[in-house]
């Protein structure tokens, strides 16, 4: 009985991460504003930047040069140039990534992202679809938001 639970547990598990993915890619594929074909994106983003905005990985903490710009201006998706955060909302979260405490008026989407143990909140941008990174509930007020996002998503401009 317990190799059968094991490996129903296995394949429910495997199930539930196929279809997290199989709907992300039917989102991916045309419900947004600005689409590509899937060798447009690779000819316009590097390995990681693909990797991160399309397959929705992560990069790894610390390496984003954005974690520590506090200049003023605004970060847009590197995907569309959609402009999704302000400076004014941006923070040191210490996590080593870019962390902020809101978007911008309609600029994100979210969905779950249910492929670790746990279900978190995946964030993406709302005209693209590219994968942003993920909010959690321990930021700073007014919103207790943590927008934790990935650097090679985001292009910064100054204003």
């Amino acid at each position: 009985m317990q190799r059968r639970g094991f490996i129903a547990t296995v394949l429910a598990t495997g199930s539930v991460i196929a279809l997290g993915r199989a709907n992300w890619a039917t989102a991916a594929s045309g419900d947004f504003a600005v689409t590509r074909s899937e060798a447009e994106w690779r000819a316009m983003l590097s390995d990681m930047e693909y990797y991160v905005m399309r397959e929705e990985g992560t990069e790894r903490a610390g390496t984003s040069p954005l974690d520590k710009i506090y200049a003023p201006g605004t970060y847009h998706c590197r995907g569309c140039d959609l402009p999704l955060y302000s400076s004014k909302h941006k923070y040191d979260s210490g996590t080593g990534w870019p962390s902020f405490w809101q978007s911008l008026p309609g600029a994100i989407g979210t969905k779950p992202d249910r492929k670790l143990l746990r279900v978190r909140t995946e964030c993406h941008c709302a005209r693209c679809g590219s994968h942003l990174g993920h909010i959690f509930d321990d930021g700073p007020a007014p919103t207790g938001k943590r927008h934790c996002l990935n650097g090679v998503s985001l292009v910064f401009k100054p204003a």
